[in-house]
């Protein structure tokens, strides 16, 4: 009963925090530059038929008309239609979506399994070799934006050395979808035997994840040592020491007592990796959400920009609280 009284709590926060989102992000995308009316009627179109345009799309009336009519077709599942496309964004985003979810959870499953272990090492061991190579690593990391990093992989990996595929999507130009089951097309591939999708899957994801592992893992790491580091200098781990407990039962008291705060760092960074695999797709034309955002701000195109940032606010949501309960468990003092 605490634990689901706890999730209430939690989980009634939740519309509150999607409302905020969704007032912010209707305003502040009606004051991105350029009318979609004009994009529409076309460059030679006379003032009449942009005026025709603008009452077709409902922009001529007040905003605050525009927002409830917005709220109200959310309300009914609606998220509105691409100007571009002619699609129902929701259609567009369950075609994209899968896509997306195969980069980000692949990139936060290695920052995760790469990185604890990098920042426990670096805990542990101070001022030795791998502590300043880590430290290098990680302020290089930092100063480095995504989509550059992306440019540099692809020129060595794929134009210098040839060892991966060009930025041409999620499979090669030759090779068929395979039979759709998550949309995610390595997963698809595995599930359903398709040895050459799979082969071709696999290797287009290779580049694009190492891009996100490499320049967000820094932040698990940095997080995971710095929170090792207050641990083994902590009254309980000293006691167990003076205890004659062995080392690595001393590790494990103090990494089960950093594992709230190293949760709450993966639960950041998948609010990190959803806004930079916007750019990263765009780079490698991976053809998910991020992509899809890009060409709706180029386009102006309202309903798909609004949709993709609800939704990331509702992933995001959805995560954080997945982070609290999570706390539930590991921290007993909320048990209590």
């Amino acid at each position: 009963m605490r634990f689901w009284r706890y999730a209430a709590q939690r989980l009634a926060f939740l519309p509150l925090q999607l409302f905020i989102v969704s007032v912010i992000v209707f305003f502040l995308v009606r004051l991105l530059p350029g009318d979609p009316s004009y994009l529409l009627a076309g460059p030679f179109a006379t003032v009449e038929r942009v005026e025709e345009v603008r009452t077709r799309l409902g922009l001529n009336q007040p905003l605050h008309v525009q927002y409830v009519r917005y709220v109200l077709s959310i309300a009914r599942g609606e998220l509105g239609t691409s100007w571009v496309t002619s699609r129902p964004v929701l259609a567009d985003i369950a075609q994209r979506l899968p896509a997306t979810m195969e980069l980000v959870l692949l990139a936060v499953f290695f920052c995760v399994v790469i990185g604890i272990p990098l920042g426990v090492l670096t805990a542990v061991r101070k001022r030795g070799i791998a502590d300043r190579l880590v430290f290098g690593y990680g302020l290089l990391a930092g100063a480095l934006p995504d989509f550059w990093f992306a440019l540099i992989v692809i020129f060595v990996f794929f134009y210098k050395l040839g060892w991966f595929p060009g930025p041409v999507g999620q499979l090669d130009l030759t090779v068929s979808m395979p039979r759709h089951v998550t949309g995610m097309y390595a997963l698809d591939a595995l599930l359903t035997a398709d040895w050459p999708a799979l082969r071709s899957a696999v290797t287009h994801l290779v580049l694009p994840v190492a891009t996100l592992t490499a320049i967000y893992m820094p932040l698990v790491m940095k997080n995971t040592r710095s929170t090792m580091e207050d641990m083994l200098g902590s009254d309980f781990v000293t006691y167990a020491r003076a205890a004659g407990l062995s080392r690595l039962m001393q590790l494990r008291y103090a990494l089960r007592n950093s594992l709230p705060s190293v949760v709450t760092i993966v639960g950041i960074l998948f609010w990190f990796l959803l806004g930079g695999a916007v750019l990263v797709e765009t780079v490698f034309a991976w053809g998910g959400l991020g992509q899809y955002a890009v060409q709706s701000v180029v386009n102006s195109d309202y309903a798909p920009l609004q949709a993709f940032v609800l939704l990331t606010a509702v992933f995001t949501s959805v995560v954080f609280l997945l982070v609290d309960l999570a706390y539930f468990f590991l921290d007993p003092r909320i048990r209590a």
